[in-house]
């Protein structure tokens, strides 16, 4: 089926649904749309694999309305989405497919909004409800949602859903429907916890994966540059100025950074606003609005918030931060070249975080150029001509002989000329973004002294091995060791850990020592003599989501620290678990990992040391 459908009007469809894609220019499907529509119309249960921008909202939505029954007023489908955001653009997307359908109703539900506005809604009827899982577990417990006439249970984004932790609520609405009812998933990818809800919940499923056909990628552009010389926030302003964008996300990992980028963004003359979970729902919407509507044009945002998010003014996503999968990445990419628009991104990525760009390289199928960012000079520049085209308009849309007078009379007050009262205006416009530079490019120099510390580290290296290979020693002394608040229970990974220490305070790999995760803590060293700014970052600093709350606890916790050592068998840095005749493999539920093993996203230790095979690991 999926290869020979090539129009909308070969499937079962209604005429109303057919006319609504006619009318927003959809002729052919997508394939996700082709191989799904025609299964679900059966009433099937179905395990859809896909990616974001495939364009799966139609592929479940375009079933669901053309089974709708408005005779009926009770809720017939009820589709759930990991966040409000996506709740709202699903609905919306539903409302668009079914404009023709008369009566209609469709209805979001989510926290965060008023629960009596919501039941009141209900009361009145609803044909469709989109929910996230806790409100729609909250209003059928209330008996406000009631499933008797639902026939179809619809899934979507369920990893991430799942890896929210909304596992208990999923399992208890799917407890909850009708034996009858259709049972949809669709999933990026299919960790564990997916399967063991589809194993449980569909019943001899169709498969559907065209998790490679993922359009949006191979429209956007993508571009990266490599953390050096400037300051990340220098190098965003430098990259808005410059890239020809019209609305643009910048996506952080924290809520704290999205409100600290966001204000300094607009301290220096930009239109930004923060995007994330902490900020009320009324007001997240209302800033969605906005940038919809021209009043701002950067949105800076977490992960979650901007799932589902579709606006079409965005032609730029930049990733401040680097995310910490292949997945998250996919899904901030596409929020740009969506429903066959272009797009750009752009990526700021730290030199130890190179392996994770090229592994999204490989699994996206797709090849980042590497880009150098703009010098200062050629940033004022770009704020010149844009005065230019400004002061262009405003002559021709606008009189000014009331303002020549004023000219006048303030060069006879002020005693200057013309042109000086001119350039004493023009230096009161720039403001913080100034229209020329004195001195050279501090991005230069910058980049010469990085240049010079490899050329002497290669030099040391060179030395040490002619003094068979002397190094520098570690030992506790310099270390101080810190309990965080956050463990394996949280889904925390040894490489969350080290990627939120990195990127959040700045620490390259040679000062973060050992890492030693528990369920519910975490321990791990770090440098007695951090700067004061660190200090402050690191009592911000949050994981994957939660306060990791971090102190300083005494005794022998952890075992010495030490640099990597590139001995012969095999371990390559720290230590090998417990040297000290415990060959058993307890280690009481703890993992021990050392920093300096090698690159940021292995977080292994050496398994059983009586040659039992290694447990392997899972995601949350």
């Amino acid at each position: 089926m999926q290869e020979t459908v090539t129009e909308f009007r070969q499937l079962d469809l209604a005429d109303t649904l057919l006319s609504a894609l006619d009318n927003m220019g959809f002729v052919a499907p997508t394939p996700i749309q082709a191989a799904s529509i025609p299964l679900l119309l059966t009433g099937t249960d179905a395990l859809g694999k896909a990616q974001t921008g495939t364009g799966k909202t139609a592929a479940f939505s375009l079933p669901v309305l053309n089974k709708v029954d408005l005779s009926q007023h009770k809720p017939q489908a009820i589709v759930m989405a990991p966040t409000r955001e996506l709740a709202i653009q699903v609905a919306a997307e539903i409302k668009v497919l079914g404009q023709n359908i008369k009566g209609l109703k469709v209805l979001e539900i989510y926290g965060g909004a008023s629960i009596v506005d919501q039941m009141r809604a209900l009361k009145n009827g609803a044909h469709i409800v989109v929910g996230t899982p806790g409100r729609v577990k909250d209003l059928i417990s209330r008996k406000q949602l009631q499933l008797d006439e639902v026939h179809t249970f619809v899934l979507d984004e369920a990893d991430e859903m799942l890896k929210m932790g909304f596992v208990d609520d999923v399992t208890w609405i799917m407890e909850q429907a009708p034996e009858t009812a259709q049972r949809v998933l669709f999933s990026a990818t299919m960790p564990p916890i997916v399967k063991e809800i589809v194993d449980r919940f569909l019943r001899n499923p169709a498969r559907i994966d065209v998790a490679g056909e993922n359009r949006t990628v191979s429209k956007v552009e993508q571009q990266f540059w490599v953390v050096k010389g400037v300051e990340k926030d220098e190098a965003m302003s430098r990259l808005l100025e410059t890239e020809d964008t019209d609305a643009s996300i910048v996506f952080v990992r924290t809520r704290q950074d999205t409100e600290r980028l966001a204000d300094w963004l607009s301290s220096r003359g930009f239109k930004a606003a923060a995007l994330h979970g902490d900020i009320p729902q009324s007001l997240r919407e209302r800033t969605v609005d906005h940038i919809k509507r021209g009043v701002i044009d950067i949105l800076v945002a977490t992960d979650v918030v901007a799932r589902g998010l579709d606006v079409p003014r965005i032609t730029h996503v930049f990733n401040y931060d680097i995310p910490f999968d292949v997945e998250s990445y996919i899904h901030r990419i596409g929020r740009t070249g969506r429903a066959g628009r272009t797009g750009k991104a752009i990526l700021l990525v730290r030199t130890n975080q190179i392996r994770m760009l090229r592994t999204i390289e490989r699994v996206t199928k797709s090849r980042m150029e590497e880009i150098q960012l703009p010098l200062r000079d050629l940033v004022a520049a770009s704020r010149l001509n844009r005065l230019g085209e400004e002061l262009a308009a405003q002559k021709e849309q606008t009189s000014v002989e009331a303002f020549v007078e004023l000219v006048e009379k303030l060069q006879e007050s002020i005693d200057v000329d013309a042109a000086t009262l001119a350039a004493m205006l023009l230096q009161r416009q720039q403001g913080n973004r100034p229209l020329f530079y004195k001195g050279p490019d501090p991005m230069i120099a910058a980049i010469e002294r990085e240049s010079q510390r490899r050329e002497r580290r290669g030099n040391d290296r060179g030395d040490r091995r002619e003094r068979g290979g002397e190094r520098r020693s570690y030992n506790n002394a310099d270390w101080d060791t810190y309990q965080l608040q956050v463990g394996r229970e949280q889904g925390v990974q040894v490489k969350d850990i080290v990627g939120a220490i990195a990127n959040e305070l700045g620490l390259s790999k040679e000062f973060i020592g050992a890492i030693k995760l528990a369920p519910t803590h975490t321990f791990v060293q770090l440098p007695k003599k951090m700067t004061a700014e660190v200090a402050a970052q690191l009592k911000k600093l949050r994981i994957r989501q939660n306060d990791v709350k971090a102190v300083v606890v005494e005794g022998e916790v952890l075992r010495e620290h030490r640099p990597r050592s590139g001995n012969r068998d095999g371990n390559r840095g720290g230590y090998r678990g417990n040297r000290e005749g415990n060959r058993d493999g307890n280690r009481g539920g703890e993992r021990r990992f050392d920093r300096n093993r090698g690159n940021d996203t292995r977080g292994g230790y050496r398994g059983n040391r009586d040659g039992a095979p290694r447990k392997p690991r899972t995601e949350a």
